[in-house]
């Protein structure tokens, strides 16, 4: 008669699996294996967002594991790839970010000012001056900001900031003219530059093109002169152009679609403009400075500007707010330092 071993099955079933080889684990790609490694070192490697540790995880780590620990082997990461794009994961957001912009502002009523009235932008703003004997900046306190600008570019405008005189903003600069040596200085007035898109007149961002890679081409035409990094140049000027005005709804949306192709421009979770209301915001860093553009998070609407230093300098520390604006009204009226309403 045969012996039966009185142990219950599920001990004999373990003490049989611990003799016999363990399976193998299944076999990843050389990319997918480098993913697991990557992942698999999300806790030691520094750098990283925890978001997009999060993500890669989810999607790498958990099956690796499973299959580790059923081979009975151990992973090693690997260590960083230094030619890893960083900025494309941030890249693809900032994306996303201003193409909900762009789909906002297309839905957004048009500019209605008329040929001899004025457009009217109201924010607030503050900016940072150095002292003529150098040092760090000093920031002057956020304040109200006013303008009306010519809608069609042929009557003065007027700029009006508080704890300053209004300035006059006149079509034809005057100047003074010198026939020969010893004359009576003769008054006359120096015609305005043709308008562009660092000069813009209402009625030539009303033309701007619609598509976003002829705008951006044309951006990139007017900017290309003067020092610093060239996208900066094109991405500051989109930025003014926002901010400063008041642009028909198929033109903001290619200027954000056009932005949006600017190389190195990131997203910046949380941000406030100078009102101090908090978004979502996208932003370009260059010479150390850091310039956002932030945007209301359940309509994207554009709030406002900030230049912020991300490393010390002359100027200050990091973290110095250099400019920041808040748009709190835009309007068409009929004279300059009239209020809309």
């Amino acid at each position: 008669m045969n012996d039966i071993d009185p142990r219950p099955q599920d001990t004999l079933r373990a003490e049989l699996t611990e003799l016999l080889p363990p399976p193998p684990a299944p076999e990843f790609g050389p990319e997918r294996e480098r993913e697991v490694r990557r992942a698999l070192m999300a806790s030691v490697r520094p750098g990283r967002t925890a978001a997009w540790w999060t993500r890669r995880a989810v999607r790498f780590a958990v099956p690796a594991v499973v299959c580790g620990v059923a081979a009975g082997a151990v992973l090693v990461a690997a260590p960083p790839d230094p030619r890893e794009q960083r900025p494309a994961v941030r890249a693809e957001g900032a994306s996303s970010v201003l193409s909900r912009a762009a789909l906002a502002a297309a839905a957004a009523p048009a500019p209605d000012a008329r040929p001899g009235e004025f457009v009217y932008v109201e924010s607030l703003v503050s900016r940072a001056g150095r002292p003529a004997d150098g040092g760090a900046a000093v920031v002057e306190p956020v304040h109200r900001r006013q303008v009306w600008l010519s809608a069609d570019g042929s009557r003065a405008g007027l700029l009006r900031e508080e704890g300053a005189a209004d300035t006059e903003l006149a079509p034809r600069l005057p100047v003074y003219e010198l026939d020969h040596r010893g004359a009576t200085p003769r008054a006359t007035t120096m015609e305005p530059a043709a308008p562009s898109v660092t000069e813009p007149s209402h009625a030539y961002v009303a033309g701007l093109p619609t598509d976003p890679e002829e705008l951006l081409r044309l951006v990139r035409e007017q900017t290309r002169t003067g020092g610093g990094d060239a996208d900066q140049r094109a991405f500051a000027a989109i930025g003014t152009l926002l901010a400063e005005t008041w642009a028909p709804p198929g033109v903001t949306a290619a200027l954000y679609e056009a932005a949006a192709r600017i190389p190195g421009v990131v997203v910046v979770p949380s941000a406030r403009d100078a009102a101090g209301r908090e978004g979502v915001a996208v932003a370009r860093t260059s010479g150390g400075e850091r310039t956002q553009w932030v945007f209301d998070r359940s309509t994207s609407a554009f709030l406002g500007e900030r230049t912020v230093l991300v490393a010390a300098s002359d100027a200050g520390p990091a973290g110095t707010v250099l400019s920041q604006t808040a748009v709190l009204a835009k309007a068409a009226v009929a004279r300059a330092g009239q209020l809309p309403g």
